[in-house]
């Protein structure tokens, strides 16, 4: 967590670059090394996305490349969306920090504390569904407590963050209200925000809802858009000053 907040305030960024490479294996090979470096400079993270590498032959190979070339100081959180009872988290767990070497991993909290806590390791930080940006009947659905799965999820993921102090929410940009719901249920903790741009996500909404009073608390996630842009740096640039004016405005 303290790498994120450091990257945060030395750059001046809530922008995270996401990874979903498009394209053969030659392209991919050299573009993702151009891309991270071309948005670097505005990146508060970067987010490379599991499936897009493992549908490639030299996938794991490709992941432990793009850690090696983000700079020094930027977190790298591995999307793989992993949810499985202790004993196969541990070797998910595993995977992403001892052979990768990523700094922090989206988790699906479904089978409960079980699958998140084995990647809460100390100077790790995990990110796990509570409101994604797709319609989901299920986290929409509505409990005999009048509250709906979002939000049980998102109090059980408080109490878990209470106890290891590196636990955060994936929270979509397409349901700014929900999104507010789950700041107010987890006033503190940092929230992945996927849903920007492709998706038709509303970044003011989404930073009036979610922005901490110290205007952090929210990495504001871009994969297509930045990706598939003729100049990924522009794009990256710009989305970066997009955010900081709200942030200006609400924090």
């Amino acid at each position: 967590m303290q790498k994120l907040i450091n990257r945060v305030a030395q750059a001046n960024t809530l922008l995270c670059v996401g990874l979903d490479p498009t394209g053969s294996d030659e392209d991919v090979t050299r573009r993702l090394p151009q891309v991270i470096a071309e948005t670097a400079p505005y990146a508060a993270a970067f987010k490379p996305n599991l499936a897009f590498f493992l549908s490639r032959g030299n996938g794991t190979q490709l992941l432990r490349q793009v850690v090696a070339a983000v700079p020094d100081g930027i977190p790298v959180i591995l999307d793989g969306k992993f949810g499985d009872i202790a004993n196969t988290a541990m070797h998910y767990a595993q995977f992403a920090y001892d052979v990768v070497g990523v700094d922090a991993v989206t988790v699906n909290p479904y089978m409960g504390a079980d699958a998140v806590v084995p990647f809460a390791r100390p100077g790790k930080f995990v990110f796990a569904l509570a409101k994604t940006s797709n319609h989901s009947p299920i986290q929409e659905a509505m409990l005999q407590s009048g509250e709906p799965v979002s939000e049980f999820t998102a109090k059980l993921l408080a109490d878990l963050d209470t106890t290891h102090g590196n636990i955060g929410l994936v929270a979509g940009a397409t349901d700014a209200a929900a999104l507010g719901r789950l700041r107010q249920l987890c006033p503190t903790q940092w929230f992945l925000v996927p849903g920007i741009g492709a998706q038709g996500g509303d970044l003011a909404s989404v930073m009036k809802a979610g922005l901490l009073a110290d205007g952090g608390g929210l990495l504001i996630n871009a994969s297509r858009s930045i990706w598939q842009a003729e100049d990924s740096a522009a794009a990256a640039r710009e989305l970066m000053n997009e955010i900081n004016e709200y942030r200006s405005v609400t924090a």
